[in-house]
């Protein structure tokens, strides 16, 4: 398998791909959970409860001049602006690293996959992830019943990553299944916590979908059945050796 982790979107560019990648994920969670722990208990503690929900759309600029007044709160929408052109930038990156990254195992067209000489990136994957990102901004912005759809799928968002989740969790219990026995920490770690893991979010799957409208719904079905039919297209048409990979580890390593 190390042919198969030399070529990980990730794992390319770390030292020790087999335990950094997880350790920094794990730890990117608790720090994630901290800031965002902090930032809402610092919200809700600068204005009343009721005031933060009436402002719910602006919540940091009405927070930032209830501190310090307009000039601060011209200062956070300033800082808020940049971080959206921030966050577009890293957007049409991490777009592009993802279509390369599935062009190179065949998964997408393959010159997708090519790497410019003079750039040294994956040129043709970043000009397709820009236009797509502008191209879909502009029916956002012209259409209305797009922007209604734009808002399901932006709502079924934390659903598809739950699924996402599952699914990764149930393929490292397949994969890992000859070691689960080996040993009690394989048993945990490789057993119990991602079937753990699987349960937990099938139940917010259930409870959240059982009150969820139909549209959602629909978008929900609808994103799941495309992703079905690219995997069938690249498995028919492009043949890539993904498919071929071995389907369980080898028990003897560790």
């Amino acid at each position: 398998m190390d042919e198969v982790f030399d070529k990980d979107n990730v794992n390319e560019e770390v030292t020790s791909r087999y335990r950094s990648p997880g350790r920094a994920a794990i730890t990117a969670v608790v720090v994630l959970a901290v800031i965002y722990t902090l930032c809402t208990a610092g919200l809700q503690g600068t204005v009343p409860a009721k005031a933060l929900q009436d402002n719910a759309a602006s919540a940091l600029v009405y927070t930032a001049q209830a501190i310090g007044g307009p000039g601060w709160a011209k200062a956070m929408a300033l800082a808020l602006a940049l971080s959206v052109i921030a966050t577009t930038g890293t957007g049409i990156v991490l777009s592009a690293r993802i279509i390369y990254r599935m062009a190179s195992r065949r998964v997408l067209p393959p010159v997708l996959g090519n790497v410019s000489a003079r750039f040294a990136t994956p040129a043709w994957a970043s000009v397709l992830a820009g236009v797509l990102i502008i191209a879909l901004t502009w029916v956002y912005l012209l259409a209305t019943s797009v922007q209604d759809a734009f808002t399901d799928v932006v709502d079924v968002t934390g659903l598809l990553f739950a699924i996402f989740y599952a699914l990764t969790a149930l393929a490292t219990v397949a994969y890992y299944r000859r070691r689960i026995i080996s040993g009690l920490a394989d048993a945990l770690t490789l057993g119990v916590l991602p079937l753990g893991a699987v349960g937990f979010l099938a139940w917010v799957l259930a409870r959240t979908l059982s009150t969820a409208p139909a549209a959602q719904v629909w978008s929900l079905a609808g994103i799941g059945g495309a992703g079905v039919v690219m995997m069938l297209a690249a498995r028919i048409f492009l043949r890539p050796g993904f498919f071929s990979l071995p389907r369980e580890s080898d028990a003897s390593r560790h």
